[in-house]
């Protein structure tokens, strides 16, 4: 009776382990294969049901997410023809340095942007709901600032 209980609750334990983290994983696969206007008209009506936005903030919003979904597609295939051709599958560390800085950049020009167009509580908002998805990894395990990950 013992090794049946241990046992269920192992199996249990594993079932929701793998499923951890499959909602992200299925709405970025989504995405994948969608038009960056497509992305850009879901993004802004998500964010509308999220901050109340006017219909002029809507419209804003929407330019910036059409940019922001363009650069990321084009970003997307700049690395993935990179990847075809380099033999070597990971990026030296200036690679990655220049790609997390100009990350940074970007995010930086977002922030303003978003500061420019959005009321200050409905920035406070954006903000907070940003901040809450930049510290959740693709896998489910949550990040602290210090970079260090829970659940080890």
């Amino acid at each position: 009776m013992k090794k049946v209980l241990v046992t269920t609750v192992l199996l249990i334990g594993m079932m929701g382990f793998s499923q951890r983290g499959q909602h992200f994983n299925s709405e970025q696969r989504g995405m994948k294969d969608m038009t960056p206007e497509q992305i850009a008209i879901l993004k802004t009506k998500k964010m509308t049901l999220a901050l109340d936005l006017s219909t002029a903030q809507q419209k804003e919003i929407q330019k910036l997410n059409l940019e922001n979904a363009k650069e990321r597609k084009a970003l997307m295939l700049e690395r993935k023809v990179k990847m075809e051709k380099a033999e070597e599958s990971k990026p030296s560390a200036d690679e990655r340095f220049d790609f997390q800085n100009e990350r940074l950049d970007r995010m930086i020009v977002q922030k303003g942007k978003m500061k420019q167009i959005l009321s200050e509580e409905q920035f406070q908002k954006w903000e907070r709901a940003n901040h809450h998805h930049r510290n959740h990894r693709k896998d489910g395990k949550r990040v602290h600032d210090s970079g260090k990950r829970h659940g080890k």
